[in-house]
């Protein structure tokens, strides 16, 4: 910090920069440090909601509970009584938690083994009635959840008739529909900035098809993989709307469990902070463990902001 200050003094005084232009970038950054604070307030709250006593978000003086009575009572009832990982805090009954990593285990399993062959089909292959299936794969990006929501009526009146309206095999297949689309065409977005040069010199050196797709498709299309990976996750941890309208309570994912708590006259606020920080931990954990991938699949796909 003390080097740059330094550096821009020296810049200034040589005429490389103008106080003009020192102005700009420190009205800039601090304009972005206000910005990410605004952002990551709501965040800072719950978790120190999370901490305080009783069942208030706030305290009697303002908006922040007092630090004194902080304690983890919260999270111990989240994790020993209440379904977040066992019904009723009872060793052996699977809770919310074992519902929603059913989901996401066929959600992402299912996705990725369409996925990445279909990405890497349309990247790399022509065939008739290629084009169409690309515009099918851009419709349905682009109507799917609308088309979800709107005919969510529907959709249970069928899961319904067939007997599959409390089946978390068939949630997590249903989610697995939805993300395929958006992600197959994000994945062959990526998989088009892969050299086809790269292919034909393994092919040259005695290399199978499959041994390319293994040996250097894939292991090149590492980051574009981690960026379909969570959000073929996030399609089947977050979603609330149709889990809450096809699931009964004994399989209630977390999302569902979580909006179960609140009570029109007696929320637990701090249970419910709790349940929601913990709810939330595990996406980030993958984000940030995957972040590099993250940022450079989003960037050659063609999503970078």
């Amino acid at each position: 910090m003390i080097d740059t200050v330094r550096k821009t003094i020296e810049q200034v005084q040589t005429g490389r920069r103008t106080l003009g232009d020192v102005g700009k970038t420190i009205a800039g950054s601090t304009g972005a440090t206000v910005l990410v604070l605004l952002l990551m307030f709501p965040v800072y709250w719950i978790i120190t909601a999370s901490f305080s006593q009783g069942a208030g978000l706030m305290s009697s003086e303002g908006l922040f509970a007092d630090p004194s009575t902080y304690n983890l009572d919260a999270y111990r009832w989240v994790l020993f009584e209440s379904n977040f990982v066992f019904e009723d805090g009872e060793v052996g009954k699977p809770g919310a938690l074992f519902n929603s990593l059913i989901v996401v285990f066929v959600t992402v399993s299912v996705s990725l083994s369409v996925i990445i062959p279909g990405a890497y089909a349309l990247s790399r292959r022509k065939f008739a009635g290629r084009e169409k299936v690309l515009y099918g794969y851009v419709l349905f990006t682009q109507v799917g959840a609308g088309l979800s929501i709107a005919t969510l009526v529907a959709l249970y009146a069928l899961f319904v008739n067939l007997g599959l309206s409390n089946n978390l095999l068939v949630l997590g297949l249903f989610y697995a529909a939805g993300a395929i689309p958006f992600n197959t065409w994000l994945l062959k977005t990526f998989m088009d900035n892969i050299p086809v040069s790269y292919e034909e010199a393994a092919i040259v050196d005695g290399a199978s098809q499959w041994q390319v797709i293994r040996e250097v498709i894939l292991p090149l299309a590492k980051p574009g993989i981690a960026v379909v990976l969570i959000f073929t996750f996030l399609a089947g941890w977050n979603e609330f709307i149709i889990a809450q309208t096809l699931l009964q309570p004994e399989n209630y994912t977390l999302s569902v469990e979580l909006y179960a708590l609140v009570d029109d006259y007696e929320t637990p606020w701090t249970e419910f902070a709790a349940f929601a920080i913990l709810f939330a931990l595990p996406v980030a954990i993958i984000y940030f463990a995957a972040q590099n991938y993250v940022e450079s699949g989003l960037s050659f796909g063609g999503m970078e902001g």
